[in-house]
């Protein structure tokens, strides 16, 4: 899809582009945390109403290496329910950053169900695997 994004306060219409394109292939390529990039770190904490978690590298843990957050942070980017901010619950597709949050949105929209799919089915990995460790520290299996 094509976007006109208009300038903002603090983020050109050129930045708002780059930042859809980082976000498209970090969605396309299964939330890889080399595409992970500084740009998309740094919209997601100053205009989606995310915190910054410390760090790059700490927001990526927060997110993206459990199944259950996986999904928690994919439902803010969901169109299929309330796009409400998962930390702050409130609105969060406003303001200067409205434009090219929406088409965030958009273009998360083909990917979504099948990263919400593999997120649940990895925690569902980790947690047999958890429980089948736990049972095998006291002598009993599966």
């Amino acid at each position: 899809m094509q976007y006109t994004f208009s300038d903002g306060e603090f983020m050109s219409a050129r930045e708002k582009a780059l930042v859809l394109k980082a976000w498209v292939r970090f969605l396309k390529h299964g939330l890889r945390d080399a595409d992970f990039t500084k740009r998309l770190y740094d919209h997601l904490v100053q205009h989606c109403s995310f915190i910054a978690h410390y760090n790059r590298s700490g927001f990526y843990g927060t997110y993206f290496e459990s199944g259950e957050d996986t999904v928690r942070f994919l439902r803010q980017f969901d169109k299929r329910g309330e796009c409400r901010s998962v930390e702050y619950g409130g609105p969060w597709l406003c303001g200067d950053y409205a434009d090219v949050n929406g088409a965030m949105v958009a273009e998360a929209a083909p990917y979504i169900p099948s990263l919400i799919e593999n997120a649940i089915q990895s925690q569902r990995d980790a947690d047999l695997a958890e429980a089948g460790r736990l049972l095998a520290k006291h002598g009993l299996q599966l």
